[in-house]
């Protein structure tokens, strides 16, 4: 096994990702035919490894390249980055894109159980708080006596029964929650939960160009290009906070494939979004459950889903063209390669 590039001679580095092969930190694997490079970070060249120490790892880099969530394939060459920093450059038949209810069901129910704890702690604290100070607001309240407790984003009258103090917490959350601040241009905007009916997003199919309008505390602004996407991801998460079950994700999950992969998603997610604004459905969407970006629970779950797919998309995507260039030349070396050292008893 070699360390050192065939080629420039720098060392290829290591990894820990892939036990029966620790070499480099770039790994393409066909596996199809049996191939095994090691790609050098310094010259970019592949270095093809040595026959007898390719089929377990082959067999390994495979694996961990189905298992990973961060990967992107064109017709001909995959890219996935490990969470360890490893990369691995899958040559051959693009896999089904996976949408797969366990790569977004833990996150989602974390968040359920996160806001149903603190849900119920809120309450319980609320109730303990009213019972324990009865005997000395209720003669007070009697009297006209109030008195006033402010934190931070709610004021409530802790002189009245803790339902109005809970109201007040409600209206917070569904009115002046702030859900996220963005850059847009020089300055910082505050999107918060009122605003978040107005968001209107534009997918132009698949790599086209995207836009986000977004309504926010000193009016309008619009967000374009990767921005737009990115500021997607973030409003959406925000909205999603409270998480869901694993019906809902599953759900959600159908409704991306319905439509075959993310970008295909994002641009009929921008489609409801559009024709469903305006007075005219006003009424129907409160009728039909819709909230945020005019899109229902499950459309938005659907929606952070399908926006954390093309983020990661688009970042890796700009690579697979050189990659594939290269891939194409090492090929070449490689069926020479490996028919000349191939003993010939295994032609037999």
């Amino acid at each position: 096994m070699y360390s050192t590039c065939i080629f420039c001679k720098e060392g290829l580095g290591t990894n820990q990702a892939i036990e029966h092969f620790p070499v480099g930190r770039r790994l393409a694997f066909d596996s199809s035919k049996g191939r095994l490079w090691v790609v050098c970070h310094h010259c970019g060249r592949w270095n093809l490894s040595p026959l007898e120490e390719r089929w377990e790892a082959i067999e390994e880099s495979e694996r961990e390249f189905r298992d990973t969530t961060v990967r992107v394939s064109t017709d001909n060459i995959g890219l996935a980055r490990l969470p360890d920093g490893l990369e691995l450059i899958r040559v051959g038949s693009p896999l089904r894109p996976e949408f797969a209810a366990w790569r977004y069901g833990r996150h989602f129910g974390t968040r359920r159980r996160r806001t149903l704890a603190i849900a119920g702690t809120g309450v319980a604290a609320t109730a303990i708080a009213g019972v324990a100070l009865a005997p000395v607001l209720i003669p007070a309240l009697a009297m006209g006596a109030f008195s006033i407790i402010v934190v931070p984003g709610v004021t409530t009258v802790a002189g009245v029964i803790p339902m109005v103090g809970m109201l007040a917490v409600r209206d917070y959350i569904q009115h002046d929650r702030v859900i996220a601040k963005l850059p847009a241009g020089r300055k910082v905007i505050t999107v918060r939960a009122k605003h978040m009916d107005d968001v209107e997003l534009r997918v132009n199919g698949h790599d086209g160009p995207a836009s986000l309008v977004v309504h926010h505390d000193f009016g309008w602004s619009e967000i374009n290009d990767t921005a737009a996407i990115q500021a997607t991801g973030v409003l959406i998460a925000g909205s999603n906070r409270w998480g869901a079950g694993e019906a809902q994700v599953q759900d959600a999950v159908r409704q991306i494939e319905s439509v075959g992969d993310a970008s295909g998603f994002l641009t009929e997610a921008s489609t409801r979004n559009g024709w469903r604004g305006g007075r005219v459905f006003s009424l129907l969407n409160q009728y039909r459950g819709l909230g945020a970006m005019k899109l229902s629970p499950t459309e938005r779950l659907a929606l952070e889903m399908a926006v954390h797919e093309e983020s990661e998309r688009r970042a890796l995507e700009g690579e697979l063209a050189v990659l594939e260039a290269a891939w194409r030349d090492a090929e070449i070396i490689a069926s020479i390669s490996d028919v000349d050292l191939t003993p010939p008893k295994l032609y037999e």
